[in-house]
């Protein structure tokens, strides 16, 4: 069973957001972009609430900047998704978690060393040039639950 419903314009969503944020992280880099939007969509809770869908993650508007830098900025974002990033996709919609993005809700390349937390969420981990924050599970119980 799949972590979310989802249908193919979702996997090609995921697929041109995962390629935009974290190409040069290799398909490990890329699969833990996807599975933070998985988790945001499964979250429902801090900045995640009342997010009902793949696109409604991708292109939630948080003050007056898209939550992903890739939207507004990313050309790599806009370019038809690849059968790679496809199948990568496919791979965290239905089933793939790893730390430190297991339960991550945001990811950001500081371009330095990683901050403890990030917003009041504490640091999980880094990969590569992205660092990953979890929320605190009293803040987001929802997102350790499935």
């Amino acid at each position: 069973m799949a972590r979310v419903a989802y249908n193919q314009n979702d996997i090609n969503l995921i697929a041109r957001m995962m390629r935009a944020e974290a190409e040069g992280e290799g398909q490990l880099g890329m699969l833990m972009v996807g599975n933070v939007i998985v988790n945001r969509l499964k979250a429902d809770c801090l900045d995640f609430e009342d997010l009902r869908s793949i696109d409604d993650v991708i292109y939630q508007v948080q003050g007056n900047n898209y939550s992903f830098e890739a939207v507004q900025k990313g050309d790599l974002f806009y370019n038809p998704a690849r059968g790679v990033e496809k199948k990568l996709a496919e791979k965290v919609l239905k089933f793939w978690r790893q730390h430190p993005a297991q339960y991550a809700l945001w990811y950001f390349n500081p371009y330095a060393e990683c901050p403890s937390t990030w917003f009041g969420q504490p640091f999980t981990g880094q990969y590569k040039q992205h660092c990953y924050y979890e929320p605190q599970p009293a803040t987001c119980e929802s997102v350790y639950g499935w």
